[in-house]
């Protein structure tokens, strides 16, 4: 580190010559928001760059014209696809586009946190707290770029959301990023994840994780149910994807695409488990009442959608699901934070639940949207309505199960309390004397059922009193209160000491401004002059006479 009257020591050798600390001895850390651009732009310009090799590489496999008349909208195709990776809607000429594959945020994600990452490497950020800086630091200049992009593809006939891609580009970039950033600071400080959790307050790290666990049971169970119903229409996938022909370059393609939009349709497996289930088209309906749909278009994957008519008996095990997940994140969150008063554990278990609904109902606005016919204006679920649903669903199921957990608990732990009185009880009853043996003449009746004699001792006989080494409970407490009150006595006297050191300080301290000021002052603009401060010469003249 140089200071700032002293040039910048670049490529000054390090003294310990180490090879680890050779490249900490090039220069000093970066600055943070500089450093956050480039990643930034870097990010975006890897991620653009990989996308128009995708685009260039389906505009070689279709019919094309020659490749100078088509270059400026195969840029733009490739820009407006790369804010489609953003979740960016846009407006054409048929109507808006918003029905879009969220795998593709994937692509930025990863981009994004890898250079986060690098920006934590290369800058000094001191605490783990002070992530969020480094998160801005990426997201400002991501979101200008995003915006920019935007900008660019606009056309007449295609014209991307401004405000959206903002708005995406500015989300994306600080979760990502941020996310980055934490890992290798957690990394290069050696914080474990169970310690960052452990940072957090109980009750919010139980509702964290039980959210966290409702969420993945939730995913993994629509997941199933898409993939289950995926391979019982193998026969039509197949016809569908032999219809189309697409080639080998095609096919990849067409195969890429319907992954970007698996985890929409996970999403739309959750919503159809959940209940409210979704829309592929206007007044169209996939859910367990029942099933209408209209002409779909030539997607192998929508195979799975069901035929029209009664739901699938087989697909109503899927409405287990949810409460299955909130029995999951009611444990969770009653294992992670127990509760003494009993009432509180199903209340907890039931904002587990809401939670969870909130996080659905965000999901389930994300996944669907609009194709822009009129026939394909509405696709995917109502928000609100899964919200709704799994909240309650969950909740309740969570709230049930918390109650359960929360009073297994309690049982165990009053176990517990009860072996180690009983333990306890055991230990003091063998460490005390017992009770003397008393010999009773021949001639007196023992046996069941009759009085049990025992001598009693004559008044000049005084029972022995038990010797106790150890002291009372009483003699405990005497102890206790005098050693308190020999602290509460140290610490009067040390305050009183302390008191008379201050005061004694202020009255030195008054009595020498007192003799600075005293001789400082002056009569009638004259300076005065102690006494001690005169001083005076005497001179022996030599006599006449001699």
């Amino acid at each position: 580190m140089s200071t700032p009257a002293s040039p910048p020591d670049r490529g000054r050798p390090s003294k310990s010559g180490s090879a680890s600390a050779a490249p900490k001895a090039l220069g000093e850390p970066r600055p943070i928001y500089s450093t956050g651009g480039i990643a930034a732009a870097s990010a975006a310009g890897i991620g653009l760059a990989v996308i128009v090799t995708f685009t260039m590489v389906g505009w070689v496999a279709a019919p094309h014209d020659t490749f100078g008349e088509d270059i400026a909208d195969l840029l733009r195709s490739a820009v407006l696809a790369w804010l489609v990776g953003h979740h960016v809607s846009f407006t054409m000429l048929e109507g808006q586009i918003s029905l879009l594959p969220m795998g593709l945020v994937l692509l930025p994600g990863m981009l994004l946190y890898r250079f986060g990452r690098w920006l934590a490497r290369n800058c000094e950020i001191e605490r783990l707290r002070h992530v969020y800086r480094a998160a801005l630091a990426i997201a400002g200049p991501y979101a200008a770029i995003a915006g920019t992009l935007a900008l660019l593809a606009h056309t007449d006939s295609v014209e991307p959301s401004m405000p959206r891609a903002l708005l995406m580009g500015f989300v994306i970039a600080f979760l990502a990023g941020g996310l980055g950033v934490l890992r290798q600071l957690m990394r290069d400080k050696g914080v474990a994840a169970g310690d960052l959790l452990d940072l957090m307050p109980a009750r919010t790290r139980s509702l964290l994780v039980g959210m966290l666990v409702s969420s993945g049971t939730l995913l993994a169970g629509g997941l199933l149910l898409f993939l289950v119903a995926l391979a019982m229409s193998l026969d039509e996938v197949l016809a569908i994807t032999g219809s189309l022909a697409p080639g080998v370059i095609g096919g990849a393609l067409l195969l890429i695409v319907q992954l970007a939009y698996l985890p929409n349709a996970v999403v739309f497996a959750v919503c159809y488990a959940l209940g409210p289930g979704f829309a592929v088209g206007a007044e169209t309906l996939v859910a367990p009442t029942g099933v209408s749909v209209g002409a779909l278009p030539a997607l192998p994957m929508l195979a799975a959608l069901p035929a029209n008519g009664a739901a699938p008996v087989l697909s109503l095990a899927a409405l287990a699901v949810p409460f299955v997940a909130g029995a999951l994140g009611g444990m969770v969150t009653q294992r992670n934070a127990p509760d003494v008063v009993s009432e509180a554990a199903p209340l907890w278990g039931f904002v587990c639940g809401v939670t969870t609904g909130i996080l659905c109902a965000a999901l389930a606005g994300a996944a669907g949207g609009s194709l822009g016919t009129h026939r394909l204006a509405e696709v995917g679920p109502s928000a609100w309505q899964v919200g709704l649903v799994a909240a309650l669903e969950v909740g309740v199921a969570a709230a049930v199960a918390a109650w359960i957990a929360n009073w297994w608990y309690t049982r165990k732990q009053s176990r517990s309390v009860v072996a180690r009185r009983e333990d306890a009880k055991a230990e003091r009853s063998s460490t005390e004397p017992s009770a003397p043996v008393v010999e009773l003449p021949e001639d007196v009746p023992s046996g069941k059922g009759l009085a049990t004699v025992t001598p009693l001792r004559s008044r000049e006989e005084k029972p022995e009193a038990p010797v106790d080494t150890e002291p009372t409970i009483k003699e405990r407490r005497q102890e206790l209160k005098r050693v308190r009150k020999a602290r509460r006595a140290d610490r009067t006297t040390e305050k009183l000491a302390r008191k008379d050191a201050r005061r004694e300080l202020r009255d030195q301290r008054r009595e020498e401004k007192e003799a600075r000021s005293w001789w400082r002052r002056g009569g009638d603009g004259e300076e005065e002059i102690s006494e001690e401060e005169l001083y005076g010469i005497t001179y022996e003249a030599p006599s006449e006479d001699k």
